[in-house]
């Protein structure tokens, strides 16, 4: 029997099931997600789900998890934020890629002092099954594990991605993100809005990545998302906040959590983000490419105290002309 799988050509014994194929193919079924011809098979099914010439196969593994009161205990006690009910200390959210080995992505991230890591949905390796995967570096028990769709173009393939990740390790947080190119990687925002309001009916928690438009994030609010998550520049750019009067329009008007995603650099652009009034600001690229990601990511979470710090304490207003600190009385 031939199928496809991962799409390559595979054969299979004929009247194969899902199970025994993962078996044939040395993977763990408890760390994977099927598909069979664009339809979820549940790991119920594995068993009595047989496998007919000419499937076509999807195998995914999606690393996550994470402990919906590890972070919560002193919650009434800290300056913290709170995202689908969960309550978190650090503001600071970091990506898992572009690092150089697993090993230096769980040293950055422990610096960064982050509790929600990004991750997203790839095919299994095939080849090798048992390669060592993110999961091996960094705890699932210690960190809350956010699936992305990273690289979706289309609602369609947006709400597929998801829908793999839930039936690999039943997450309801989902970060959304639907693109519209690739040269800017800026946002589709009528794909995006048709894809959140399919997730939130199926009972998703959506954190929305999108354009600084207001109107925009209103709607997706409006709609259910759980969190607002708009660009400060285009991904990876490192130009930092780029339009921040929308911005703070955005903070000012919404009532679920806002993070600014995508374009900060260097630790100066995430305390702007944080001093408009975000409640926090996820990024990748700013640490994994940095010359040191270990410091980078320690000088990012003090980017991100100090600009949460200066927020919290209002800042001085601002004046056209000079004001003397010292005390003029008893002026010699």
């Amino acid at each position: 029997m031939n199928i496809t799988i991962n799409g390559e050509q595979r054969n299979l014994p004929s009247a194969a099931t899902v199970q025994g194929m993962l078996t044939h193919l040395g993977i763990a079924e408890g760390k994977v997600a099927v598909e069979r011809n664009l339809v979820i098979v549940p790991k119920s099914a594995f068993n009595s789900t047989v496998l007919t010439d000419g499937d076509k196969i999807e195998i995914v593994h999606f690393i996550g998890g994470g402990n919906a009161d590890a972070h919560s205990s002193d919650a009434g006690h800290q300056d913290t934020f709170t995202v689908a009910g969960k309550s978190y200390t650090s503001r600071l959210l970091v990506g898992t890629g572009k690092y150089k080995d697993f090993e230096e992505t769980a040293r950055a991230i422990e610096a960064s002092g982050a509790e929600i890591v990004t991750v997203a949905v790839r095919r299994v390796n095939l080849s090798d099954p048992s390669k060592p995967m993110l999961v091996d570096y960094v705890s699932p028990k210690t960190y809350t594990y956010l699936p992305n769709t990273a690289g979706c173009y289309t609602a369609d393939d947006a709400v597929r991605t998801l829908r793999l990740a839930r039936e690999a390790g039943g997450w309801k947080l989902v970060k959304l993100e639907v693109l519209g190119d690739h040269k800017t990687l800026y946002p589709n925002v009528v794909e995006t809005l048709k894809a959140a309001e399919v997730l939130i009916k199926e009972g998703f928690d959506v954190m929305v990545y999108t354009s600084d438009d207001p109107i925009i994030a209103k709607q997706l609010e409006d709609m259910g998302c759980c969190a607002i998550m708009p660009l400060a520049a285009p991904i990876g750019s490192g130009l930092g906040v780029q339009n921040p009067v929308n911005i703070r329009i955005i903070v000012e008007q919404c009532k679920v959590p806002v993070l600014v995603d995508a374009g900060v650099g260097t630790a100066s652009d995430a305390a702007i983000a944080m001093e408009l009034g975000c409640d926090g600001v996820l990024m990748n690229t700013a640490i994994a490419e940095a010359k040191d990601p270990i410091k980078m990511a320690r000088a990012m979470k003090a980017g991100i105290e100090a600009g949460r710090l200066a927020y919290l304490a209002g800042r001085m207003p601002r004046k056209m002309y000079a004001d003397p600190s010292s005390p003029l009385a008893g002026l010699i």
